[in-house]
């Protein structure tokens, strides 16, 4: 099925912090058609992608609005520009930035990748829907208050949807960047300095300023671009007879190396676009999470503070366990995060401690036998630990980094891959203590699909994607903090393969609840379609 079908579907693909849809909806409200039912099949125009996410929060201030961008992306030539920060507003010391992506397209066009930098920093990365003939709008909004002191200063601004467009793929991606800032009604915390590295799957060269007392380096790691490790989590053995191979299956793991050394771990996020698993049909309304926002991963480098503060230049270093060699398809930007000791010159420290199990990655393979499905089970894991001090105008502060990932997976799939068949959890646990703090943070993702390419060539795919997190913070330890954040979908899609469009028979449903609860409020959201009609949206909170 893989060979005969994903390559009709597999377009490059990558992805902000809110998707906002046409306008809202009531509370408690099925909305549908003027009939008050969804239409028996999909047609040629369909609701505009929304997601049950909860807006970017504002702040009740002045605020001023700068355009960064506008342009339409037909190629893959980057736009060029320059960036003023507004003169009012907070003159650099604003409360808040919230950036926002409008984007429009219509006809025929995969998902596309993209991202935006300002001063070389990567301020967002997103990905495209894929339109309809009579064409879709759609807007993304992402809190980018933590890029302050690189908005604070003119830079120069790149901005990439890399596209095609031909006598097949008609849709010109239309887009506009604009950054509103917001005076601050109190002060805000965030970095003094954001240090961009690049992709970090080469290696760079980083500098900290010698008084930096927390380090933090976020890395956009993402596997795409329509090869195999866009589907990276479906990947097997040599051994095994299936379409998309890496030599040690599917078990991935997003390092970070200071010097050779090992820094940080992380599990990458099972990112599905909205072409993915051989149905578009199933994220033209409502996407998967985080289809359009690619958060980074964080990693805590404090204890290596002490090293890296010494006025050399360390390198530093991102790869991805587990990609086949020479295989491309990954993307891995990084920005480094820096706070100052104000009151230092120069902030010294050392690594104390530095402690990783061995990495565990097995693969079990049972052959198929006549209707009997293939099967690979996969079981991975590594567990690290590092520590270290720095020596600040406010006392020696110590910082540990516990980070413990596991990955079990389930793949079933018959002879020419007529049936593919996953089901996948991926747990990343972070305890990050930094004197008489500590931050827990429990992520868990899942993913349980498949996909079977019947009589007639109709194929359905029905698939449930989760992405959910857990963090407690505690005080000398009183617990002082803790949010929940579940955000579930579901969607079950059919369609007539290999035809043209208006042949397909297209029918889906899909379902996406979005629950945000804590010490700082609640929110719960659930939005459902049916053939590409929005036909609920409900509100618990």
């Amino acid at each position: 099925m893989r060979r005969r079908v994903m390559s009709m579907l597999a377009g490059a693909t990558l992805a902000a912090s809110t998707l906002l849809g046409a306008g809202p909806v009531a509370a408690d409200t099925a909305v549908g058609t003027a009939a008050g039912t969804p239409p028996v099949e999909f047609g040629d125009d369909w609701h505009d992608p929304v997601t049950a996410a909860p807006p970017v929060p504002k702040p009740h201030t002045k605020s001023c609005e700068v355009t960064v961008a506008e342009a339409q992306f037909k190629d893959f030539t980057p736009y060029k520009g320059e960036y003023t920060p507004p003169t009012k507003c907070g003159k650099g010391r604003w409360g808040k930035v919230v950036l926002r992506l409008d984007g429009k397209v219509k006809g025929r066009q995969y998902d596309r990748l993209g991202y935006l930098r300002i001063g070389g920093v990567e301020v967002l990365r997103t990905s495209t829907p894929e339109p309809s003939v009579d064409g879709i709008t759609w807007s993304v909004e992402k809190d980018v208050t933590r890029y302050r002191e690189t908005l604070s200063r003119d830079q120069q601004v790149e901005m990439l949807i890399g596209n095609v467009v031909n006598d097949t793929y008609t849709g010109i991606i239309d887009v506009k960047a604009t950054l509103t800032f917001y005076e601050a009604a109190k002060p805000t915390t965030v970095p003094d300095r954001v240090l961009p590295l690049g992709d970090g799957k080469d290696g760079a060269t980083l500098t900290t300023p010698r008084n930096s007392e927390r380090i933090v380096a976020e890395v956009y790691a993402t596997g795409s671009g329509g090869g195999c490790e866009e589907y990276w989590y479906l990947t097997v053995p040599g051994a095994a007879p299936y379409s998309c191979k890496a030599d040690h299956g599917p078990y991935r793991e997003v390092q970070v190396k200071v010097d050779g050394q090992l820094a940080g771990i992380a599990a990458p996020f099972p990112t599905v676009w909205t072409g993915g698993w051989s149905n578009p049909f199933l994220w033209y309304v409502i996407p998967g999470p985080r289809a359009f926002d690619i958060k980074p991963i964080e990693y805590d480098l404090t204890p290596f503070a002490g090293v890296l503060n010494d006025g050399r230049a360390h390198r530093v270093e991102v790869s991805v366990v587990g990609v086949p060699e020479a295989q491309t398809g990954w993307s891995t930007p990084v920005n480094v995060l820096v706070w100052q000791d104000e009151k230092s010159d120069r902030v010294t420290g050392r690594l104390t401690g530095h402690q990783e199990n061995t990495p565990v990655n097995t693969t079990k393979y049972m052959p198929g036998t006549g209707e009997e499905a293939h099967r690979l089970d996969t079981e991975g894991g590594h567990r690290l630990r590092v520590s270290g001090y720095v020596n600040t105008s406010h006392g020696r502060v110590a910082t540990t980094v516990t980070r413990s990932l596991a990955n079990t997976s389930l793949h079933r799939w018959t002879e020419g891959e007529s049936t593919d068949a996953l089901k996948a959890t991926w747990t990343d646990r972070e305890t990050v203590t930094a004197g008489r703090r500590a931050v827990r943070t429990d992520r868990t993702y899942t993913m349980d699909g498949t996909t079977t390419l019947g009589a007639g060539d109709r194929l359905r795919t029905e698939i449930s994607l989760g992405d959910r997190a857990e963090s407690v913070t505690r005080t000398g330890g009183r617990r002082t903090g803790w949010s929940v954040l579940d955000d579930r979908y579901d969607g079950d899609a059919t369609y007539t393969a290999n035809v043209p469009r208006d042949q397909r028979h297209a029918v889906g449903t899909s379902r996406e609840r979005y629950r945000l609860t804590g010490d700082t409020g609640c929110y719960d959201r659930t939005i459902a379609t049916a053939q590409g009609t929005l036909t609920r949206d409900h509100r618990r909170c």
